[in-house]
């Protein structure tokens, strides 16, 4: 409670007030004892705004005694039938978050326009944060719904029902939650970063989507592509799904070209790694209609692939400078060099014909010794296993030998069981391809990086490259965090469905790092708030357990108050539906 100062026709006027919250978790005050005019009180009080202060913190104490209670502990009373355990508070942030960008109105809204009975709001919000603090199949979120202080009044069957209809509004919601995020939290799309990745199924047969690929962990299982847009802060803009055999090269005019045309996003700078790179995509951007405004590209670029002349310039000393342009010290851990160059580039025309078009980009080329220490250890794993190899082949197959193949000459397989054939049969021996090894030495801790950006310094252009990292880091936290991976459902709305729940789960985390001026990962801010449990104490009483600097900085950031460590029902429903007011 608080002593309230006011002025009221020149005088002072004094009240008591007490704060609460609202129906609507409101703030909101209310006067519980009325003073007067201090120049019509006592003047018992030489000092009576002090004296009423003093007042107001008192009746504070006296309201905080009277919620003190004494428990009787009854050492063999046994647990009531059906008791669940703990229950989750830490989800309350990621409500605030889900409301904020208001999700439930766009689904509301939406749902409006179906005949159907179930909330799709309701389900949409135990799936995010299922994924998000329990991640596994839709039936396991199911069954573990009571963790939640939430009314799911929904079947599992209600659960399969939905996900048709969150893939046909998949791409809409895409859209509205870009708007959402530019308008609530902000977002810069003058950089876009694009990567590519896979994610595996349990099943041995493919089938139109689930399709045999190159699998990003080695594994033989029929997989689907995701490609995957974000903006500079490495928040998720725009995914796609593809067909598990499509090359991640092909992917890349179908998700950048969805964003620009509905994303409002102007004049954009893509980013992403060189198995993006081909004509056809450099020209998408920069070889753009007189209508349209030209765009960019940072791509990294494959030294080994490039043509001789690339390669001599590389390896030629002359240019390289050390950071912000110093002098090269004797023997330096860093080098950088760039030139603008004139480079032809093939490129599909409609009729179906390659033409050769010309592209002016700059060439950055740079060297670090902490790579090329990590690139010659893990050859040397790679060489040490292709040695054993040739010692024993007999131990190896064409699936176990992948890498340390590559530095064996006469190395053959039988087509059928993939073993190795015995090379003395036939005249030849196994021996180390060192001419191989000497010569992909030669460019260990090389690393080059082309761009349309011509007016960009090189150390400005290897800074924007680097924060390519934020999308891989997002694909790490999708596979292990949040689980996406095997995926559990198996009719193709049904999996899009279930990358666009995903999707919503890792745009709020992101969100929750912006806000918090990233000083803290995915993986321990999601640890905190799974952590953040309590357990029926006594009738209405729950008592928590777990309190760290993370959840008091998440606390005090969203105005969530995760320090008590008793809470009564009516006070986290209180804080619950704080989360939901927008």
């Amino acid at each position: 409670m608080n002593l309230n100062i006011s002025t009221r026709k020149g005088r002072t006027y004094l009240y008591i007030e007490k704060g609460y919250r609202d129906e609507n978790g409101k703030v909101k005050k209310k006067n519980v004892k009325t003073i007067g005019y201090v120049d019509e009180l006592d003047e018992d009080h030489e000092d009576p705004i002090a004296y009423y202060k003093a007042l107001a913190k008192k009746m504070t104490e006296e309201e905080k005694n009277k919620r003190r209670l004494t428990l009787s502990i009854d050492m063999d009373e046994k647990l009531a039938d059906g008791a669940i355990g703990t229950k989750n508070l830490g989800y309350a942030l990621l409500l605030k978050i889900y409301h904020e960008l208001e999700i439930d109105k766009f689904l509301k809204g939406k749902a409006q326009k179906e005949n159907f009975q179930f909330n799709t709001n309701s389900i949409m919000i135990l799936l995010v944060i299922s994924r998000l603090l329990s991640p596994g199949s839709k039936k396991k979120a199911f069954e573990e719904k009571s963790r939640y202080f939430e009314r799911f009044d929904f079947s599992l069957d209600d659960i399969y029902r939905s996900l048709p209809h969150f893939n046909k509004i998949s791409d809409e919601l895409q859209r509205f939650l870009h708007e959402s995020v530019r308008m609530k939290f902000g977002s810069d799309t003058s950089i876009i970063y694009y990567d590519v990745t896979n994610y595996y199924f349990e099943i041995k047969k493919p089938d139109d989507l689930r399709k045999y690929g190159i699998s990003k962990e080695k594994r033989k299982r029929p997989i689907v592509q995701l490609g995957l847009a974000m903006d500079r802060n490495g928040i998720p803009l725009h995914y796609e799904i593809f067909p598990g055999n499509k090359l991640d090269q092909e992917t890349f005019r179908s998700v950048i070209g969805e964003v620009r045309k509905n994303y409002d996003t102007g004049r954009v700078v893509v980013v992403a790694d060189r198995g993006i790179i081909t004509g056809d995509n450099i020209y998408y951007l920069v070889g753009s209609k007189p209508d349209q405004p030209q765009n960019g590209y940072i791509f990294s670029f494959s030294i080994s692939g490039g043509t001789d002349s690339f390669k001599n310039y590389v390896l030629d000393d002359n240019g390289y400078t050390g950071k912000d342009g110093k002098p090269l010290g004797k023997y330096p851990d860093f080098k950088i060099k760039d030139r603008v160059i004139a480079r032809d580039i093939n490129v599909t025309m409609e009729n179906g014909r390659t033409r050769k078009k010309t592209v002016y980009e700059k060439q950055i080329v740079f060297w670090s010794k902490k790579h090329c220490e990590k690139a010659r250890a893990e050859r040397a794993e790679i060489i040490t296993k292709a040695e054993a190899l040739i010692t024993d082949p007999t131990k190896f197959t064409k699936a176990t030998s992948y890498g340390a193949a590559a530095y064996v000459n006469n190395l053959e397989y039988d087509k059928e069981t993939g073993e190795i054939l015995e090379s003395d049969k036939k005249g030849k021996h196994l021996f180390l391809n060192q001419s191989k090894i000497e010569k992909e030495e030669q460019f260990d801790g090389y690393y080059s990086i082309v761009t349309s950006e011509l007016h960009l310094s090189p150390s400005e252009i290897v800074d924007t490259y680097r924060g390519l990292w934020e999308i891989e880091e997002t694909f790490r936290i999708t596979k292990s965090d949040l689980e996406a991976r095997p995926v559990y459902v198996y009719d193709e709305e049904n999996i899009r469905a279930h990358f666009l729940t995903c999707f919503i789960a890792l745009t709020i985390i992101r969100l929750i790092q912006k806000r918090i001026n990233w000083n803290y990962s995915p993986a321990k801010i999601v640890e905190c708030l799974t952590k953040l449990e309590c357990i029926l104490e006594h009738e209405n009483i729950y008592l928590f357990g777990y309190r760290n600097e993370i959840s008091d900085y998440l606390s005090e950031t969203f105005d969530l108050d995760f320090t008590k460590k008793r809470l009564e029902l009516a006070a986290i429903k209180n804080i619950l539906a704080c989360a939901k007011n927008r």
